[in-house]
Parts: C-alpha cells; sequence; structure tokens
C-alpha cells in the first residue's frame, strides 16, 4: 500500500486526519486510506491508538466504542495486482490495551471496504450496481463485493435486515476465494478433522479466520447461555484461553496469548430452525454475535462428516443458505464443499452483509 512517508504528530493533532467512520456489517469502524496515514509501520500504530482513544476501557478520549466490535481499523488503497481493484489491511485495536494487530481479516468492516472505494474516488460507480474486486492484505485472500450504486451513487438504504443491527439497509453481497487456509495455510492446519485439548474434542479449521470448534456440552454448558452470563464466568474464561492457546501451537500460529486468533466457537443443536447455535470468543470475551468470517468457517467445519458437531447440525440441501445461530439472531453464510477431497476443498464461501456511512470528516488524535 502507498503511503506517505513524512508524518508530524503535532501537525496531525492540529489539522486531523481524514476519516470515515462506517458500520460494517455487526461492527463499526474508522476507513482511512493509506495515503493519508504514515509509512512508518509503529508511527501509524500510535496515530490509530490516539485516533481510537486506547488505552482506556471507555475510549472517552477517542471514536473507539468501548468494546473490540467497535475499535477496528481499515485501511484502503488502490491495487497493484492485477485481479484486485482495491487493497484493504484490517487492524483490530485493544480497547484498555495498547494494541494493534494485523493477524486477522474482518469480514464485517469488508462489507464497508467497496462502498468506502467508491466514495473516495479509487473505483468508479456503475449506473446500477458496483462490483469492487478487493484483495485482504492480512491474508493475501480475495473477496469481491456487489452493491448498489443508483445513478453513480452509493446508496445505502435497502430493505435487507441481519441480526444485531437495528433497522434495515443495502444489501452488500460478498463472495470470497482463496481463503481456505487463510491465515495457518490449511484448511486443517493440525492435519487432523479431530484433536483433544484438555480432555476436550475440538475441530481446528481456516475458512477466512481460524477457529477452535467444540462442543458447548464438553463445558457443561447448554450453548444457549446469554453472553452476560458467559462473559461472567471467571473459570470458563480461563478454560477457553487455554485451549486456545494449544490450539494456537497445533495450528502453527506459535504463542497466540496476545492475539486475538485463533477464535473459539462452542456449539450446540440449533434451536431457531438454523444449521447449529453458536456462543463465539474473541479471543475469551463473548462474542453478542458471531464474526464474518468466523461464521463461514464454522459452517464450513460441519459439513465435514468427521468434525466436532457435524453430529448436532442440521444440514440443508446442496446449494441452499445455512443460517448459523448466535446470541442475538441467525447469519446466513453459502459454503460449498468438496468432501471428495482428502483433505477437503473450499469450493465457494458466499454471505449478504450491509453496511452503512456514519460521518465523513477530519478525526483528530489525542495528544497527551
Amino acid at each position: 500500500m502507498p503511503e506517505t512517508s513524512d508524518f508530524s504528530l503535532d501537525a496531525a493533532v492540529a489539522g486531523g486526519i481524514r476519516c470515515m467512520l462506517m458500520r460494517g456489517g455487526t461492527s463499526k469502524g474508522a476507513y482511512f486510506l493509506a495515503e493519508d496515514l504514515p509509512a512508518d509501520t509503529a508511527t501509524r500504530n500510535d496515530l490509530l491508538l490516539r485516533i481510537m482513544g486506547t488505552p482506556d476501557p471507555r475510549q472517552i478520549d477517542g471514536v473507539g466504542g468501548a468494546h473490540s466490535l467497535t475499535s477496528k481499523v481499515a485501511i484502503v488503497s488502490r491495487s497493484a495486482e492485477p485481479d484486485a481493484d482495491v487493497d484493504y489491511l484490517f487492524l483490530q485495536l485493544g480497547v484498555d490495551e495498547p494494541t494493534v494487530s494485523d493477524k486477522q481479516n474482518c469480514g464485517n468492516l469488508l462489507a464497508g471496504v467497496g462502498p468506502f472505494a467508491v466514495e473516495r474516488g479509487l473505483v468508479p460507480a456503475g449506473p446500477d450496481t458496483t462490483r469492487v474486486r478487493i484483495r485482504m492484505v492480512n491474508s493475501s485472500s480475495l473477496a469481491t463485493a456487489t452493491f448498489p450504486t443508483p445513478g453513480g451513487v452509493v446508496d445505502y438504504r435497502g430493505d435487507t435486515a441481519i441480526s444485531g443491527v437495528p433497522g434495515t439497509a443495502a444489501a452488500v453481497d460478498l463472495e470470497f476465494a482463496d481463503t481456505e487456509g487463510s491465515i495457518t495455510g490449511s484448511l486443517l492446519p493440525t492435519g487432523q478433522v479431530r484433536d483433544v485439548i484438555d480432555g476436550i474434542e475440538v475441530t481446528c479449521v481456516d475458512n477466512g479466520m481460524p477457529v477452535v470448534v467444540a462442543r458447548a456440552s464438553d463445558f457443561g454448558l447448554t450453548g444457549y447461555e446469554p453472553v452476560a452470563e458467559l462473559g461472567a464466568d471467571e473459570a470458563l474464561r480461563e478454560r477457553i484461553q487455554s485451549l486456545r492457546l494449544q490450539a494456537g501451537k497445533l495450528m502453527g500460529l506459535g504463542d497466540v496469548s496476545a492475539a486475538s486468533v485463533p477464535k473459539t466457537t462452542l456449539v450446540a443443536p440449533p434451536r431457531e430452525g438454523g444449521l447449529i447455535c453458536t456462543r463465539t470468543f474473541i479471543p475469551i470475551r463473548p462474542h453478542t454475535s458471531i464474526g464474518v468470517l468466523g461464521a463461514v468457517t464454522v459452517a464450513t467445519a460441519l459439513l465435514m462428516e468427521d468434525a466436532v458437531g457435524h453430529d448436532l447440525a442440521v444440514i440443508p440441501p446442496p446449494g441452499s443458505p445455512m443460517k448459523v445461530e448466535h446470541p442475538t439472531g441467525t447469519f446466513e453464510v453459502g459454503v460449498e464443499l468438496d468432501t471428495s477431497a482428502t483433505p477437503p476443498r473450499v469450493r465457494r464461501s458466499s454471505l449478504v452483509r450491509t453496511a452503512r456511512k456514519l460521518f465523513d470528516g477530519t478525526v483528530f488524535p489525542y495528544a497527551w
């Protein structure tokens, strides 16, 4: 990504940085052009922490929303790759800890990248709809976003509803390529469909997001507990952390104690006519729903007959969307898996999200 080489914090504090705040899916983040940020990674990260208001559990002195789902950044630029229009780098910023991680993708903020690219003039808008090819820098995977641009202008209004977001908005259709083994290099990074960690059977899988899938019942849970109840269970957090630390090594990720991946998803039989019911932790804090690529990855795992949770799932007919149930609703994804291959191969992954521009202007980092 091309970036400016000269940067002055004093100038940024005084004059601000061009920024667009957007809701992407069930997340919210600050979107920047790469050229508007400093070239040096450490300097850039320090600036973004100041903009977000980190470290502070309330993020009161920045634009962060005091939650990992609202402490996110998307950095976008024209792509030099022939099969992509733009490059998208996702950064997960800590809330009460001054951390900046590029170790994962974010499929929620991805929903806003295409509209942002059109708004910033990186991609010309079509007369009715626009298709933007996006290289996800974190994993070098490709995604294509299609969204309405009537009259050559992005229209965020529509009648598509997604769980976890009030009201409706325009649909953003997302199709993925090359997400298999996005971070670990393999769909089954341990080389097995099942592993045992701390006496718990798990399936470690990566189709856009490294995820550890385990049965909720093996943790003494129903899998239908409210998020607040799970979040208050300190013993559960310790078990989840132990599980993912060991899984991280098995998946080739090394020491993940300071990383947000792998995610852990506990599964139970569906109750709302879906594929499966889930409770996800990021990395040990319970998610109010489930991440975009996390949902894709969990659905992928459950299509494998020997995977943990396959026996709990209600698999729809081939070609039908799969509804992944989560604490605030359902998440509809599409996955086509070639199970005749060893290991299985992902043919296609897709989903529908929505996005909305919240503000476009100048953000001022704190100087203290």
